[in-house]
């Protein structure tokens, strides 16, 4: 597919979804950080979703978010059509595509569930383990239930260990524009993709867990992966690393609403990534160097 195709509104819509994600993590990130330093208890996505109800104008405020999680969830699907995100037409190209199709569709029903929060519902645990067990009981009664928490569970581990590996390996650098902002966040935007990635893991580890057992109440949301944390030796000081590692990913998505660079669109042409910047310097200190 062409960039002359894709339509004009994609990258506004994407910097919506980006927004929408970030402010979910940076109150998921506030109330773990609360969590660790009070002992309190902690809470998953939903919890965060609740306490923004509680605000001033809560119920305007998650219509605007559902709205930006449908508009993140779309984005996907057209980058993936459009290969926007030049991702390729080879064997690992199409792997990477299908991967944004089944991403996007998560976020368009994550901003459905997120719809119905103002009506009243969404009312889960605050440890997040009551949604994640009960939709797991559900799915095991289905036929062949069982494999398929099974294989929910071994994607949702590697999507955790595919963002530990992104921020580790700074792979985040190829679509974000280098500026003053970006290259001083860094730290934070690695720490933040390793955290949210180990938070995932582990509560796909509990989901495949329930699987085996066959017991959904072995399995756990976010919060109650965040309550594992704090459960461990030192584990209000982890809560906390993974507080402001979370607290970061919210960032990194703000980051990305305002700096994200879409290949495929003729108005990131111009745009230097960071990755293109730290190829540039390196290229520059080797002819130096010669």
């Amino acid at each position: 597919m062409t960039d002359q195709r894709a339509p004009d509104w994609v990258v506004p819509m994407m910097r919506a979804g980006y927004a929408s994600r970030g402010i979910v993590y940076l109150i998921l990130g506030a109330l773990t950080l609360t969590a660790a330093a009070t002992g309190g208890r902690t809470e998953g996505t939903q919890g965060a979703l609740r306490t923004l109800r509680e605000a001033p104008f809560g119920q305007v405020l998650l219509w605007l978010l559902a709205l930006g999680f449908v508009c993140y969830g779309i984005w996907r699907l057209i980058a993936a059509y459009y290969d926007l995100e030049r991702r390729g037409d080879d064997e690992e190209g199409h792997a990477q595509r299908l991967g944004l199709v089944v991403t996007g569709l998560i976020h368009i029903g994550i901003g459905g569930a997120i719809a119905t929060l103002p009506l009243g519902a969404g009312s889960g645990s605050g440890a997040g383990s009551g949604g994640a067990s009960d939709w797991t009981a559900t799915l095991m009664q289905m036929p062949a239930g069982r494999w398929i928490v099974g294989i929910v569970a071994l994607c949702i581990i590697g999507a955790g260990v595919h963002y530990v590996l992104k921020g580790w390996q700074k792979k985040y650098e190829r679509y974000i524009q280098s500026t003053e902002t970006t290259q001083k966040l860094q730290p934070l935007l690695r720490w933040g993709f390793v955290s949210y990635g180990l938070v995932l893991g582990i509560a796909g580890a509990f989901l495949l867990y329930a699987a085996i057992s066959t017991n959904p109440a072995e399995a756990k949301g976010i919060g109650g992966a965040l309550e594992y944390i704090r459960s461990l030796t030192a584990g209000r000081i982890l809560l906390g690393a993974v507080g402001l590692g979370i607290l970061g990913f919210g960032v990194e998505n703000l980051v990305e609403a305002r700096y994200r660079v879409v290949p495929g669109v003729r108005s990131s042409g111009t745009m230097t990534t960071i990755a293109q910047r730290a190829k540039a310097e390196a290229r520059e200190q080797a002819r130096r160097a010669t």
